[in-house]
């Protein structure tokens, strides 16, 4: 894609001021592609028409389709945030991050006749059911059902009733007492309306009412010695209460807050908010804003973006890390709301708890589009905040040195996309320059024979062609001393940290140049890089352990007149095993590459001899 009104761009950029205000991107048809907002306009704008081969594939689809632009100059730097945002919500500008998240309206759908379900549904139709709503929270909505259903046990399945009744087993959901199972025909539909309009009323009044109307029915039932009926109340009562109890484990402290973190995978991202008022998790938002340029201007642009459009603004707001113009974002939100409101980062205890919650939800939103776990991506971006990286590092190479004695010395190399094994990537070195074991110069040839590898415009090898986002190390900050020189003199970029072991071969914690991070309390960063160190540590040793196997049996065959090093490698590739070869007739050895008759004859003598005696 080219885009040939480039040089005219650029030349109208040298007319810009260097003052805050906002610039208006628009493509040939004069629409407004993008929006935004700089501290000196002539710095921001020309940026984007600068190594252009250099940006985000989102901003470089914008790049190519800007026409031409126009700017207006403010005052402040607050100022253009203001009119920024003023701007965005008016044109809804594509380039932009457009919030879309799932909330429609939403509804409880209580079907009517026998053996009716509850369910949650997005419209309401003219079908005869009743319904409760609308609701704006889909999350409401859905965990209000489920609890419903889970505590009166009413049936979820696709089964119809009553028709259905009778033709089939009882679902798992029976068996572990999550539904009464009106398929086996035990349950009157007078018992199951009871069972159903006891679940309207907890939807409709909340498990407080509820409970105390069973009990009140509990100790009527047992005051008549129906103590079976009794018994099914307090079951409900105990439900309800456990369900209550599971509640309080997302509940917050603070009254009235939002909390917010964001996930990324690659050129996705994805952002959740928790809405808590009255300490309880009322709300959960989910917005996939695709391509970011960084996180940090990602969680800006999203907190100028939703309370532009929100009139419910808590007093504390809570979030996962650091943020562009955290002043500027802050007085604006500030004046959105009439009073003070507090923007945090929090970095222990509860608050910070609920903001890895609302991290992990982000990353499960992620991986439904994807073939990665939530736990896998929640990893990666643990990682990364752990080394302070700029964003989590999709494709990581570890590397190894084993040792067996001075004869056989090696280094592997495996690659972890995505935070799994690409095993088509694996590669092994054998250490050309030490005739004795020095694992930091092992390290040093292994990691220039890599990069030399990546700098061959001719070498056309998929596992070196492309430069890791991470290097982690088998060892600790010596080694990663020794490496950090070797990647500085490439001219390349790329982190490198060691992977430090206990006394038990187990791992304890990441080397830098200098000290140690601790990663034994980050405990989906700490398994993912304890399952590299692992992988690197069993793929090295194997090459090594297969290695010093094949040169002894090398050395064995030596030993046989006329075998020199040469022909031992032959036989051995052509049958193997020394058993193959102790097996071949005369005629077998010949076919050996280099194995003349004379050869082979002493081959067959020298195992038949030994067989002989």
């Amino acid at each position: 894609m080219e885009n040939n009104r480039l040089d005219y761009l650029r030349q109208k950029v040298l007319q810009l001021p260097f003052s805050p205000g906002v610039y208006i991107m628009k493509d040939k048809s004069g629409e407004i592609i993008y929006i935004g907002k700089a501290k000196a306009l002539k710095n921001r704008v020309s940026s984007y028409f600068r190594s252009i081969d250099k940006h985000t594939e989102k901003v470089y689809r914008m790049v190519m389709h800007v026409h031409d632009f126009d700017y207006i100059v403010t005052d402040s730097e607050f100022e253009a945030l203001v009119l920024e945002c003023s701007l965005i919500k008016r044109h809804c500008p594509k380039y932009n991050i457009l919030l879309k998240d799932d909330k429609g309206y939403h509804y409880i759908r209580i079907e009517t006749g026998e053996f009716g379900k509850i369910q949650w549904v997005k419209q309401k139709l003219s079908d005869g059911a009743d319904y409760l709503g609308p609701y704006t929270s889909s999350y409401a909505v859905r965990n209000a059902v489920e609890e419903a259903n889970k505590v009166f046990m009413l049936p979820t399945c696709s089964r119809r009733f009553p028709q259905d009744i009778g033709k089939g087993r009882p679902c798992l959901n029976f068996h572990i007492k999550q539904c009464i199972a009106p398929c086996r025909g035990r349950i009157t539909p007078a018992q199951y309306e009871e069972i159903k309009e006891e679940a309207i009323r907890f939807l409709k009044k909340g498990s407080q009412s509820t409970v105390t109307q069973l009990t009140a029915q509990m100790n009527e039932a047992a005051e008549a010695l129906d103590f079976e009926k009794a018994a099914r109340y307090r079951d409900r009562i105990r439900s309800i209460q456990k369900i209550t109890q599971h509640q309080k484990v997302i509940n917050s402290k603070l009254k009235e807050q939002d909390v917010i973190a964001v996930a990324q995978n690659g050129k996705k991202a994805c952002i959740v908010l928790f809405k808590f008022r009255e300490g309880r998790l009322v709300d959960k938002k989910d917005f996939m804003i695709g391509e970011i340029e960084s996180l940090e201007s990602a969680r800006s642009a999203f907190l100028s973006r939703y309370y532009m459009n929100e009139s419910d603004i808590p007093r504390q707001i809570m979030i996962d890390g650091e943020y562009e113009d955290a002043e500027l974002i802050l007085q604006y939100i500030r004046e959105k709301a009439g009073r003070k409101v507090y923007i945090t980062v929090p970095q222990r205890g509860e608050q910070h708890k609920l903001t890895e919650m609302a991290k992990t939800n982000a990353a499960e939103m992620l991986s439904l589009g994807s073939a990665r776990t939530g736990k896998e991506l929640s990893a990666l971006d643990e990682l990364a905040r752990l080394l302070g990286l700029k964003e989590p590092p999709a494709y990581i190479e570890a590397y190894d040195i084993s040792n067996i004695g001075s004869s056989v010395i090696v280094s592997g190399m495996v690659v972890f996309e995505d935070a799994r094994p690409l095993k088509s990537n694996y590669r092994k070195f054998n250490i050309k320059s030490l005739s004795q074991p020095d694992d930091y110069s092992a390290m040093r040839e292994t990691i220039q024979r890599r990069i030399a590898r990546y700098l061959d415009e001719n070498d056309h090898d998929a596992a070196f062609s492309r430069l890791p986002d991470l290097i982690l190390l088998d060892g600790g900050k010596g080694h990663v001393s020794t490496i950090l020189p070797v990647i500085q003199q490439s001219g390349l970029s790329i982190p490198v940290y060691g992977m430090v072991k206990d006394d038990k071969h187990r791992t304890r914690a990441i080397a830098v140049d200098g000290g140690e991070i601790a990663i034994n309390s980050h405990r989906r960063a700490f398994t993912l890089v304890s399952q590299i160190q692992d992988e690197v540590h069993r793929y090295t040793f194997a090459y090594s352990s297969k290695k010093h196997t094949k040169s002894s049996l090398e050395s064995s065959l030596t030993q046989i007149e006329g075998i020199g090093p040469a022909r031992a490698k032959a036989l051995l590739k052509q049958f193997k095993t020394l058993k193959a070869i102790r097996e071949a007739d005369v005629a077998a050895l010949q076919e050996a590459p280099s194995i003349s008759k004379t050869a082979a004859e002493a081959v067959y003598r020298h195992y038949h001899e030994e067989d002989d005696q």
